[in-house]
């Protein structure tokens, strides 16, 4: 990758949108560090790091955001209301006719999408930021919003709040379009990538601070935490480059004096195609029961509702199991979805293509559909082990690293999708043609 960076900064082409997207991504953190009025971001901070509900749907928040949720500065929304939007409109496209024709219908059609998954961010981002505030007048113990208590103030107050919080949103989506038009890679990502790799120092800082203790759990568990991190790249790189490919064989055909077919190749099929996006649905469905609680406040002790709380915390064992599940249950809805067996069968019997040893038509299908069902499972429990193991590393440790593994599965996953982006542009920029 390092390599593929440097050659890349060689073309005075690529080298002009690398600089232009690291410029962006400037403009995006200094944003992050805009201070939304009337929040006091001290107290805020202070709720967030001692909140025990903070280790799961508020630390996804913070994930996505850079960091920028727990200061409730103007970027907290971050990339979270689009990469919403984009899953809504994605899942809809296959069950609204309309938005399926649209989606077939080349550039424009995409275009089309585009527009409507932005107006669709913008009003996730609206109704989040209201939720956001209402989360934070709701804090026991902690005064975060800022108001004398007049009806006027408080109203102004709230508005001018949740506006800011639209705002930040909708500027992120501005900035990854530009990077989108002249920049390298995709711009939501790179603005993602951008957030989580700015926590980094911190975490090095968090253990450097424990090594300083001296103490003997300390010196032993920092060792420990860097290996798994670098096991854990090793093997999401090694998962996100696993692929099974089918080989394709195509019959002879003349057309007039010409030859076509008699081709050997392959369809490959990746085992982590639905990348991050089942945790996030998993990590969504997890949190309704958190996200309520912040709505009616804390039950009374010993009810229904408030065991049923307890084991929806993030060190409960049953909110493994169940997450575990879930993330299995979404990436095959994800990929039965989006990669359709009979569609591709159909495909190849008009293009006189077939797997060697299989029939066209339904047995292809057939075949592809096993197939598929196997890499699939493989690729959930891929991405469950990723998702569930830093949970039982923090139960087991009591450091809190809950979502330690969807942030390097998103870093890794965002850092080799770009070096592909930037050696593909570098390949047609250096292939010689057939006149030389």
């Amino acid at each position: 990758m390092i390599e593929t960076f440097r050659n890349a900064w060689k073309v005075p082409e690529l080298r002009r949108k690398l600089l232009f997207t690291f410029f962006i991504i400037v403009i995006y953190r200094i944003g992050g560090s805009v201070p939304v009025p009337y929040l006091d971001s001290a107290a805020l901070n202070t709720w967030f790091q001692g909140s025990k509900d903070s280790g799961d749907f508020f630390s996804y928040l913070n994930v996505l955001s850079g960091g920028n949720f727990s200061k409730a500065t103007l970027m907290a929304l971050s990339v979270g209301p689009y990469i919403n939007a984009q899953i809504i409109i994605q899942l809809l496209t296959y069950a609204l006719p309309p938005l399926e024709r649209l989606s077939k219908e080349g550039m424009e059609g995409r275009k089309t999408l585009n527009k409507i998954t932005k107006y669709t961010a913008l009003g996730i981002a609206l109704f989040q930021g209201w939720a956001y505030y209402r989360t934070l007048m709701n804090v026991d113990g902690q005064q975060i919003v800022l108001y004398t208590g007049q009806t006027f103030e408080r109203y102004f107050t709230e508005i001018i709040i949740i506006l800011c919080f639209v705002a930040g949103a909708s500027l992120t989506i501005w900035l990854g379009d530009r990077i989108n038009e002249k920049g390298i890679g995709n711009g939501v990502s790179m603005l993602l990538f951008a957030g989580i790799i700015a926590r980094g120092p911190d975490a090095v800082i968090s253990l450097c601070k424990l090594m300083a203790t001296g103490e003997a759990k300390n010196m032993i568990l920092v060792p420990i935490i860097i290996v798994v991190f670098i096991l854990m790249i090793a093997f999401i790189i090694f998962m996100n480059n696993a692929e099974r490919r089918i080989p394709i064989q195509y019959a002879k055909r003349v057309v007039g004096r010409k030859q076509y077919g008699g081709q050997n190749t392959f369809i490959p099929i990746k085992i982590a195609m639905s990348g991050v996006l089942p945790i996030i649905f998993a990590m969504s469905f997890m949190s309704i029961p958190a996200t309520l609680k912040l709505f009616t406040g804390a039950p009374k002790s010993g009810t229904f509702y408030d065991n049923l709380l307890k084991w929806f915390e993030y060190d409960h064992p049953f909110y493994a199991c169940l997450y575990f599940v879930l993330i299995i249950a979404f990436n095959y809805f994800y990929v039965s979805m989006s990669y359709n067996p009979i569609e591709i069968a159909n495909n190849l019997r008009q293009n006189n293509g077939g797997v060697p040893g299989i029939r066209p038509g339904k047995p292809t299908s057939d075949y592809f559909q096993k197939i598929l069902s196997k890499i699939t499972l493989v690729g959930a429990v891929f991405l469950g082990i990723i998702a569930i193991f830093p949970i039982i590393f923090t139960v087991i440790t009591k450091m809190n690293i809950a979502m330690g593994g969807t942030s390097i599965l998103i870093v890794v996953s965002v850092a080799l999708e770009t070096a592909r982006t930037m050696e593909s542009q570098m390949m047609m920029r250096h292939h010689s043609g057939f006149l030389k």
